[in-house]
């Protein structure tokens, strides 16, 4: 007999028990009522087991249905003549709040484990949590430059589910009552614009930090043990989800991509998130569904949880679209399911089965009053959002000169701040783009790090693209100069003085080495003075051997042609 059945019995006997009592002591109305309800009870142990049972959620490592492997996977473009794939994005971003949703702890990242908690975060009794005004603040803003509607009446709500990351067995969040509702965002892919609908954004509290020991994956299967880290528990988190995005094709995981960071240049250009993805402050869920092609009803979707970066969203929506073609040509169906990303094999594995809003037992936060912002209070947030990434990229394209491709080359590179920088601290946008993304990026592709990451400021390469402007040095022995600015040796200028690589003038030095270059090659010479002009090319490159680079080319040319033609 299970656990049920056994506690139904002794419910049932319970209640015989109190009716016999209750005849002895009062009268046999109050017997009968309570036989009636221990026959009722008694009813209830014999069908137990023939009662229908809702599915739980199939916790990671339990898949009840096949799923693709690396071996099944339909080539991409195969994947297109046949289906049609639709994408949506849910988005969590940790606000940049010096305290915790709910109470006064710290949210500094890095701290040592378990030391930025308290009562109210780890859900101890009689603790009351009390709602974070500047978190409130900045979800509304971000609601803004998303042109969504700002609610007039909103409410938390309990997210009910029991995992050790959650240490009050639920999650404050808020359910069908947003701060934000009913935005989009434009984004644009090869030229084409893509509008992708905001279907609400809404502010909660962040999980715990589950760190698995001991297995090769850092995943809880194979682990000996595992350790709860709460000092995340709590923080302010803002949960961005789009609509279902249809009518992509080909380009999904390009939008998927072009979506997250448009929506991260935002959050900067707002300042309510540093939005580290390799720190855990922006990472997406994205889903992913095919449907055949034609059909008039969307697929099974899948939630690939937690990608934190740019390139794995594109990744993921592309991994998916071929394994679940790869399923449905099988004759297989989609089980709709949470999957857990691997970014160095640029795979999805499952995790669990996906809930639905009645697994979560959604109710009233009833220790937090509403939210209701004033109308007022909104209109001066709106006044006073900053220019937004889409207005700045058209005004500054417009202030450079630059063509819609030119420009998205620049911003594609992560250069735009960078140029933008270099041209405020007394660069042309020519200069400034000439050199972010071309020697400058050549070495941080080199090194494997992110152009922002080079030991070299906007301020030194505005002053590197001087010297060049002024003719103190040209492109080689500027180059050897970023070389010293690299190393730390100094700011351009006084690597030069310290190198000796400024350029010769018209010095003993350099009139020496351009006799030198006659006199060495008489065969060039004659055919110079001869009327072949072109041939002057070999003597410029001798001078310049000569002088390791330091010789300005036009002036070597110059003083040749006064040494041969004009003679």
């Amino acid at each position: 007999m299970n656990g049920a059945l056994k506690a139904a019995w002794a419910l049932t006997a319970f209640v015989v028990v109190a009716g016999i009592i209750g005849w002895i002591l009062t009268d046999r109305a109050v017997f009968a009522v309570f036989i009636v309800l221990g026959l009722l009870t008694a009813a209830a142990p014999c069908s137990l087991d023939e009662r229908p049972r809702p599915q739980r959620p199939i916790r990671e490592g339990h898949h009840p249905v096949s799923t693709a492997t690396a071996d099944r996977l339909v080539d991409f473009d195969e994947v297109l003549t046949r289906y049609e794939p639709v994408i949506g994005l849910e988005t969590h971003v940790e606000l940049g709040t010096a305290s915790k949703m709910f109470c006064g702890c710290s949210t500094t990242f890095g701290a040592e484990p378990n030391t930025q908690t308290c009562p109210v975060c780890l859900g101890l009794p009689g603790s009351l949590p009390v709602a974070n005004e500047a978190a409130i603040e900045s979800t509304i803003r971000i609601g803004l430059a998303l042109g969504c509607r700002i609610a007039t009446w909103s409410r938390f709500a309990r997210k009910n589910y029991f995992y050790p990351d959650i240490p009050k067995g639920f999650q404050t969040t808020q359910y069908d009552e947003p701060l934000c509702t009913a935005g989009h965002l434009d984004v644009e892919v090869d030229g084409e614009t893509y509008r992708v609908e905001i279907e609400r954004v809404h502010l909660e509290e962040d999980t715990g930090k589950n760190l698995h020991v001991g297995g090769a994956s850092g995943r809880i299967h194979g682990a000996d043990h595992s350790l709860i880290d709460y000092n995340r528990a709590g923080i302010p988190l803002v949960e961005i989800v789009t609509r279902p995005i249809p009518g992509a094709g080909a380009k999904a995981p390009e939008v998927a991509k072009a979506y997250v960071t448009e929506l991260r240049e935002i959050l900067l250009a707002l300042g309510v998130s540093e939005v580290r993805m390799e720190q855990g402050n922006l990472r997406s869920d994205v889903n992913t569904s095919l449907a055949p092609i034609g059909s008039l009803e969307w697929g099974t979707r899948t939630e690939t949880k937690n990608v934190n970066s740019l390139r794995s969203v594109e990744r993921a929506v592309r991994f998916e679209m071929r394994r679940q073609a790869a399923l449905l040509d099988a004759g297989e169906r989609i089980l709709q399911e949470t999957r857990h990303f691997h970014e160095d094999t640029g795979t999805t594995s499952p995790g669990r089965s996906k809930e639905e809003a009645t697994d979560y037992r959604y109710f009233p936060e009833p220790d937090l009053v509403p939210v209701a912002p004033d109308e007022e209070w909104v209109a001066e947030l709106a006044a006073a959002l900053p220019e937004l990434p889409a207005a700045r990229r058209t005004r500054l394209r417009e202030e450079w000169g630059l063509s819609p491709t030119e420009m998205a080359w620049v911003a594609n590179a992560g250069a735009l701040d960078l140029v933008a920088e270099t041209v405020a601290a007394g660069a042309t946008p020519a200069d400034a783009r000439k050199w972010w993304l071309g020697e400058l990026a050549r070495r941080a592709n080199d090194a494997g790090v992110e152009l922002a990451e080079l030991s070299v400021t906007p301020r030194q390469v505005a002053e590197l693209a001087g010297l060049v402007q002024a003719g103190t040095v040209n492109d080689q022995l500027a180059r050897q100069a970023l070389d010293g600015v690299l190393a730390g040796e100094g700011d351009p200028a006084a690597v030069v003085e310290s190198r000796g690589l400024a350029v010769l003038g018209e010095s003993d030095e350099l009139v020496t080495a351009v006799e030198a270059a006659i006199e060495g090659n008489p065969d060039v010479a004659e055919k110079v003075r001869g009327g072949k002009v072109q041939a002057i090319g070999a003597l410029v490159g001798a001078v310049m051997k000569t002088t390791r680079g330091k010789a300005d080319a036009a002036t070597v040319k110059r003083m040749l042609e006064e040494r041969l033609i004009g003679s």
